[in-house]
Formats: structure tokens, sequence, C-alpha cells
């Protein structure tokens, strides 16, 4: 069983090898994907409160009038309340937040000879490439717990940075938090916690309104078990100890409690209009990018007509 500063080692080495990696993936997907997002971020423009003044339709707070500003920015009403006059500021509506939240707990370390990379690695390349993505569009990106919400084009140097910094305990599901109801919600893991710690996971989390994607990210050799003869499991965040005497029976066992797991998620998610999908970590990390990213755009369309015919209704 590997020891708590092993698993230190790995993670620290994974996110390093994740930030280069990231900025490699995101840079070599094609421009007209980018340049999609920048047309879709133009469309939304004004659905989103980023809490700054501006233009929008939402008040954000009252300003003292300064020497020069037209005389009709002045909100009257309020100014007769006081000695001053006071200007009516609006919310800048832009960017909405997307939390991305990559397990980074014990389980997360193992790979087999048939994976490109770790599980910890994968989920931290695709948290890093996504980030990198969503704020070159105007988006506000953060970590639940970790990294607070920004637009800074040096997110993938601030997450990697938190991370590398983190003392706190590894685990297998997000912090409990409270997201904006507009906020969307990226969750890579393993997903192999039970599925009771789940549900309440989902059910926190979709309590304010917020839509999600969880993606359960997997090593090729937890989706076939090709074990045989007699192999020692150890599991890696217990450290409890199985040996089966001839592995190869187990599989069948196993494949169908995988595929009862997956189902019990699914029905969780769909319950909540959340998406739920798998990604095997022998694929192209890139595939899983464009999965997020198309995901999102869509969502947020499906979001804009949702507001266009409430409009036209009214």
């Amino acid at each position: 069983m590997a020891t708590a500063a092993e698993h230190s080692a790995k993670e620290i080495a994974a996110v390093r090898r994740a930030d280069g990696e990231s900025r490699t993936l995101a840079a070599s997907l094609p421009r007209l994907v980018l340049e999609a997002r920048r047309i879709a971020a133009n469309v939304i423009h004004g659905l989103h409160g980023r809490r700054r003044a501006g233009a929008g339709e939402s008040f954000w707070q009252y300003r003292r009038f300064v020497s020069g500003e037209p005389a009709q920015r002045v909100d009257w009403r309020r100014s007769a309340r006081d000695d001053h006059l006071y200007v009516r500021e609006q919310e800048w509506e832009a960017a909405h937040t997307i939390w991305i939240w990559p397990d980074r707990s014990p389980s997360m370390a193992f790979a087999s000879k048939e994976a490109r990379d770790s599980k910890l690695e994968r989920a931290l390349i695709v948290t890093f490439a996504l980030a990198e993505l969503l704020v070159a569009g105007g988006e506000r990106v953060g970590i639940p717990g970790l990294v607070s919400p920004t637009a800074s084009r040096a997110i993938i140097d601030k997450m990697a940075q938190a991370m590398l910094h983190d003392d706190a305990t590894r685990l297998s599901l997000p912090p409990s938090f409270v997201p904006s109801p507009l906020s969307e919600i990226v969750v890579l893991s393993d997903f192999w916690s039970p599925i009771g710690e789940i549900r309440n996971m989902l059910a926190t989390l979709s309590a304010s309104g917020a839509h999600g994607t969880l993606i359960q990210v997997v090593d090729p050799a937890e989706e076939t078990f090709p074990y045989a003869g007699r192999v020692e499991f150890v599991e890696p965040e217990g450290g409890d100890i199985i040996v089966a005497g001839r592995a190869e029976r187990w599989a069948s066992d196993y494949v169908e409690r995988v595929a009862l797991h997956r189902e019990q998620i699914r029905l969780e998610t769909g319950k909540l209009d959340w998406l739920f999908s798998t990604h095997t970590t022998n694929r192209s990390a890139a595939e899983l990018l464009l999965f997020l990213h198309s995901g999102m755009m869509v969502s947020k369309g499906t979001a804009l007509g949702v507001i266009v015919k409430a409009g036209r209704s009214a």
C-alpha cells in the first residue's frame, strides 16, 4: 500500500505533467472551436452577472455622481433622500461561473499498462485544458474549496500552484458548497464511492438550481477486469486487502456490479437533468475535452432558448 508521502509525490508529479500536457492539448484544438466559443459567448451576453458595473439590466449599486457625467444618469429618487447626487449602476451581465473539480484521492493514481495516463493525470490534464479554453472564451472558472472563480489568463498556473500547496485531505467527491443557480459544475472522478454518497453530493450541488456533468474517469483494467490466478487487491484509500484465489472467476460478477453502479448514477443524474458519461484512460484526452466543451455550448444555447421563449410569452 502506498504511503501518504508516496501519494503526495505522485500527485505533485501528476500536476506538473498535466500542466504541460494541458497547454499542448488546449493549443492543439482547431481554431474554429475557439471562434465558435467566442461567438456563443457573444450570443449569451447579458444572461449572467459578473458583479461588475457596466451595461446590463440588473441593479448593482448606487454611487456618487461625478462632475462631468450626463445629468440624465442621476437617480433623482435616491438623490432626494440625501444631500448628494447618486447614479444607479447596472450590473455587467456576462459569463457565468463554471466549477471544475478533479478527484485527487489515492484511488486516482492507478494506471495499468494499457493506459496512456493515470486517472489522476487524465483528470488534471482535462481540468487544466478545459479551464484554459473557458477563460479564453470569457468565462470565470474555479475549483470548489481550492480556487475562487476567476477569468485570469493564468488560470492553469493558479490551479497548479493551489494544488501543489494544498495540504487538505484528498476527498473522493467534491466538498459541500452552494453554487449560484446559473453555475455549471464538472466533476471528474472514478466515482467508485457508494451510490448513497454520490446521491447526497448531487442533492447538495443541485439544490440551488446549478447544472452539472459527471465524468467517470476509469482505467481500462477497471472496465474489463483482466486478472487471472491468485491476485492480491489493495484498496488504495482504506488499505484493505482482498485475495482472489482464481481472479478470472470474479470477472463476470465484477462487470455486472460496475454496470449496476453506473445505471444507478445515470438514474440519479437523470432526475436532475445532469449529464453522466464515462471516459477510459486509453482513449484521447482531446476527445473528452471536446465532449465537455461542446456540451457546455449546447446547454447554454438551450438556456438562451428558454429565456427567449419566456420573453415572447410575456
